[in-house]
């Protein structure tokens, strides 16, 4: 049974694609050191640190959020039937997940008015389109896709220069199909959902801060990674496009909410996903909530 989250008359639910053991923590985070793992292996295994292969686990999943208005996905994971070579565990994967778990939250594809993507990496935008007939095509018909401005200008330029297969694939086909709406990175669908930037992942990427009732939550996208680096404050992993603004963001989204009592819907964290942040000694905590 999927858990769903009530914040004031908004209801949220993870609508998870898949649980990837794939990437190598010295790898991913490049800064950090085999001392430093087995000195954070004891709290993050087995939930966050496979102890089988070593590697992280990271969540593959979107938000599904309903407002008193509004259905809303807030990033599509990695889709299937995507050709992502340098990626070999989502290289044409057919997982069928998706969308058999948002049919299970009471959602159809035709259901959804909007799409928001907190950025146009690989693992947040496949489900934007799907394969019908040989061709890739909006999955959600009647939806509108919400790009950062910012995000969508630094990804054209990037395809020019370096044809990216998710922007060709899942990013595209909704600017044919007429559905893209390229917005500010301080958007505001209604006084309930607005997007926050929190540029340095991407040059354009977003967070999507939910309100209803006097509660708040916020949905991280790559803004942060992994539990770890709540505690590792400088560590930064392999896929920021820049280093030095992705630290001092994700340095100043754990400050603003830290004990502030929002919800935190972080993407990729390990289940539940959805918790607080709390300040540990020097640093900070994830503590999680599985309402």
């Amino acid at each position: 049974m999927m858990v769903q989250y009530q914040l004031g008359d908004i209801a949220i639910q993870r609508i998870v694609e898949s649980i990837c053991t794939g990437f190598e923590p010295l790898s991913f985070f490049p800064g950090s050191t085999s001392e430093d793992w087995s000195r954070h292996r004891s709290w993050m295994e087995p939930r966050a640190l496979d102890p089988v292969s070593g590697n992280l686990v990271l969540t593959i999943q979107a938000f599904l959020v309903r407002t008193r208005h509004h259905v809303i996905l807030v990033d599509t994971c990695v889709g299937d039937h995507k050709s992502r070579p340098q990626r070999p565990f989502w290289h044409m994967q057919k997982f069928n997940t998706f969308l058999p778990r948002l049919a299970a939250a009471g959602v159809n594809p035709e259901d959804v008015d909007y799409v928001m993507c907190t950025h146009l990496h690989g693992d947040h935008v496949g489900w934007n389109t799907q394969l019908r007939d040989g061709r890739w095509v909006p999955t959600f018909p009647n939806a509108k896709y919400i790009f950062a401005q910012r995000e969508w200008d630094s990804f054209e330029e990037l395809h020019r220069r370096n044809p990216q297969p998710q922007f060709l694939d899942s990013v595209l086909p909704v600017v044919e199909a007429r559905q893209a709406q390229l917005v500010g990175s301080e958007f505001s669908l209604d006084d309930e959902v607005w997007l926050e930037p929190t540029p340095g992942h991407t040059p354009g990427h977003v967070c999507v801060h939910l309100a209803s009732r006097g509660a708040h939550a916020v949905i991280t996208g790559d803004c942060i990674h992994s539990p770890v680096q709540c505690v590792e404050l400088g560590w930064t992993m392999r896929a920021d496009a820049d280093p030095a603004l992705a630290s001092a963001t994700r340095l100043g989204f754990l400050e603003r909410y830290c004990d502030s009592g929002v919800i935190v819907c972080a993407t990729h964290f390990p289940e539940p996903s959805i918790g607080r942040i709390i300040r540990r000694e020097n640093a900070f905590w994830f503590g999680e909530d599985a309402t």
